[in-house]
């Protein structure tokens, strides 16, 4: 079985070359600053063993015959495509947050798409290679990161217009062995806990811009490969402590002149299916928010509903038209990508492509309702997350028993699990990750105009023109 252990990813990533900045430091991914994310991946590899994900969180590979992780499995059919849903939907439900684990296999399942078609249009030999790395991938069970969203420059002009041409990521010399890639990706939110930077194309790409037509994996410790990272966590714990845990280190990742072995090599200057490509990673990470996002509404649902029973107020008949409103939006997005699901289609390479039209509609509805969501459950808590006293103030000989005192509320609930309650709505509301949470919860996967964008192109507006026309007796 080509599946190994939280150990054992551990000790593989902590023995890479050291090339994360943070703070102007230059730190290992041992540092004790990336545990909580680096745990979070882990668990991913934990939850294997757990009889409630059985025949769920893994796969046959069609590529080896052998077992494989789910998040590492190339879409056979419908019913794979499902079942990613339903275990992302999962796992981010026991991690608390998003596993982040999906960036990789949403790109490696549309390059396993495109390279297919590109040979059989152009005469490349792309797929073959894929082919070879994904099983080199799925037989060492790798975390991979996708690299898409480039920095981008003046907004209103094209990757070749910029005055500085590395502000999109591009091929600066093409060898005999491989070529050498220069620029640089935004938003990598999983790339210090990863195997693999898996690169993809940010846009449609015109004619002139074959140099910046390019896609790749290559190890996250490449020499030339420079993450500058942002971590974000909750507040650490001093007396409350649970099994909780997350972590998230975005990376602004810099490729300073990085070779690139051509058997790493999966686009290099197709125009066309660099812009298939782009939308390709797109359907498939909006698609795999159809799984965390409802994840996330049960999240914030359940905190809304276990903080108005502890204020006294569940019954209130606002209340419960709060959390009709969150289970409505949570099983809107799953059922959306289970439409996807089903409604998908097989490509020449066999993988199976979800639906772009319910896919996104999915991803649309999970991004504009996402602040209401968070508004209700502030709503619900009141302003105490907010102006929550220290956690050393609860355990102060002078301040606990006041504390305690007046954080009660509802009778039957003790101070002890009200406190634990709110210091968790503290995280969940007030706190750097919650900000960062929020944000990426908008636009990871592509803001909310990008999927109506999509849905418009995919959405066949004519055929609906022409029923109004035979209703009105209009004839051309």
């Amino acid at each position: 079985m080509a599946i190994v252990t939280a150990d054992d990813y551990r000790e593989r990533l902590y023995r890479m070359r050291k090339n994360i900045y943070m703070g102007g430091e230059l730190i290992g991914r041992d540092d004790p600053r990336l545990k909580p994310g680096v745990d979070l991946i882990a668990d991913s590899f934990e939850r294997v063993k757990d009889p409630n994900l059985k025949d769920t969180i893994t796969a046959k590979s069609h590529l080896t015959g052998e077992e494989v992780h789910r998040l590492n499995h190339i879409h056979q059919s419908s019913e794979d495509l499902l079942k990613k849903q339903e275990c992302t939907r999962l796992l981010c439900q026991q991690a608390g947050g998003c596993i982040q684990r999906c960036m990789g296999i949403d790109a490696l399942n549309a390059l396993s798409v495109v390279t297919k078609d590109c040979d059989d249009n152009f005469g490349t030999e792309y797929y073959p290679r894929f082919v070879e790395f994904m099983k080199y991938f799925q037989k060492n069970d790798l975390v991979g990161n996708c690299a898409q969203t480039d920095i981008k420059g003046d907004r209103s002009k094209r990757p070749f217009e910029q005055s500085d041409p590395d502000l999109y990521l591009r091929v600066i010399e093409k060898k005999k062995d491989g070529i050498v890639v220069r620029g640089c990706k935004a938003h990598n939110s999983n790339a210090p806990f990863s195997d693999e930077i898996v690169v993809v194309p940010t846009r449609l790409m015109t004619d002139e811009e074959a140099d910046w037509s390019v896609a790749f994996s290559i190890p996250a410790d490449t020499p030339g490969i420079k993450q500058v990272v942002r971590i974000t966590t909750p507040r650490p714990r001093k007396h409350i402590h649970t099994k909780h845990f997350y972590g998230v280190a975005d990376s602004t990742t810099i490729f300073d002149d990085v070779f690139v072995p051509w058997e790493r090599v999966f686009l290099c200057g197709e125009t066309y299916f660099a812009s298939i490509l782009a939308m390709l990673f797109a359907t498939y990470h909006r698609h795999s928010y159809t799984g965390c996002k409802p994840a996330i509404t049960d999240l914030i649902m359940g905190a809304s509903a276990l903080v108005a029973d502890y204020n006294g107020v569940a019954e209130a008949s606002h209340v419960k038209d709060k959390l009709s409103e969150l289970i409505a939006t949570a099983e809107l997005v799953y059922a959306a990508g289970i439409a996807a699901s089903v409604k998908s289609t097989e490509a020449a390479s066999g993988t199976h492509i979800p639906n772009i039209i319910y896919t996104n509609v999915g991803r649309y509805h999970a991004g504009v309702s996402l602040y209401h969501e968070y508004e209700t459950l502030a709503d619900l808590a009141g302003g105490l997350p907010a102006t929550l006293p220290m956690e050393d103030d609860f355990f102060s000989p002078e301040t606990q028993p006041l504390l305690e005192k007046y954080m009660k509320r509802k009778d039957g609930i003790s101070a002890e699990n009200q406190h634990r309650l709110f210091r968790y709505l503290s995280d969940m509301l007030c706190s750097a990750h919650a900000g960062v949470a929020q944000v990426g919860g908008l636009h990871g996967g592509g803001s909310p105009v990008m999927e109506k964008i999509a849905i418009r192109n995919q959405y066949d507006i004519d055929s609906r023109k022409r029923l109004i026309k035979m209703h009105s007796g209009i004839k051309d």
